[in-house]
């Protein structure tokens, strides 16, 4: 489905990500996980293209979609979450998902969409018509998650949905990715809580400067040393 392939990002001399290669099948729940400044964040916005990328490659199947402009990866099937959630809070819950869908025709197909929406998250049928920044955190979170949804994407990335949120809050956004995976949304999926990543996805990928520096199952990725470490950036693996 979604192949990353010896993917670099650079800002000026820096670089950001540096060759990195996965892929994300059918289907599946992938993670990537590391530090602040592992080049997650630059990952995800080189997919999307809204960074330009200085060597490698994105495919979606058997498309070259590196270098494509934004709007055209979300035609294509790509919808990205972002980090912070950034919804409109001036406008209503159901302003907001309509903006998700604006890529698409109006029709029966995107009110089907929303109506699954809010069955997959009450709370948004209970605001529908409230300004979206009267939300709570948690369900401002559900509102982006949903707007990313109905673009209808065939890979949904997800940039750190549990950022900033009390623990309840956390579980509950968890709980609504995995609800997405059991309904076969493929996820690609940014995430600080690394080791509750792990538990969910079917693979993960560890950042450190820009590099993957493991990846693997969470049985393999249990067997490796310094696993913390790796995570959380703390010193180096021996």
């Amino acid at each position: 489905m979604l192949d990353v392939r010896d993917l670099t990002v650079q800002y000026g001399r820096i670089s950001a990500v540096r060759q990195i290669s996965f892929v994300v099948g059918t289907g599946e729940l992938v993670a990537i996980v590391g530090p602040n400044g592992a080049g997650k964040t630059s990952t995800l916005a080189a997919i999307m293209g809204t960074v330009p990328t200085a060597a490698g490659e994105v495919r979606l199947d058997d498309l070259v979609i590196t270098g494509s402009a934004p709007e055209a990866i979300v035609r294509r099937g790509v919808a990205l979450v972002p980090e912070g959630r950034r919804i409109f809070g001036s406008l209503t819950v159901a302003e907001n998902l309509a903006m998700g869908a604006s890529v698409r025709r109006p029709g029966r197909s995107v009110q089907e969409d929303l109506e699954r929406a809010m069955d997959r998250f009450p709370a948004l049928r209970r605001c529908y018509r409230e300004a979206a920044g009267r939300l709570s955190g948690g369900e401002q979170q559900m509102l982006a998650i949903a707007r990313g949804l109905m673009s209808r994407p065939r890979v949904l990335l997800l940039d750190e949905p549990s950022l900033g949120l009390a623990p309840l809050l956390v579980e509950e956004v968890f709980e609504s990715i995995v609800a997405l995976r059991q309904d076969g949304v493929t996820i690609l999926l940014v995430e600080q809580n690394a080791h509750r990543a792990v538990e969910l996805s079917d693979r993960t990928y560890v950042l450190r400067t820009g590099q993957v520096v493991a990846s693997g199952t969470a049985d393999e990725l249990a067997g490796t040393a310094d696993l913390a470490a790796l995570y959380l950036g703390v010193h180096e693996a021996r």
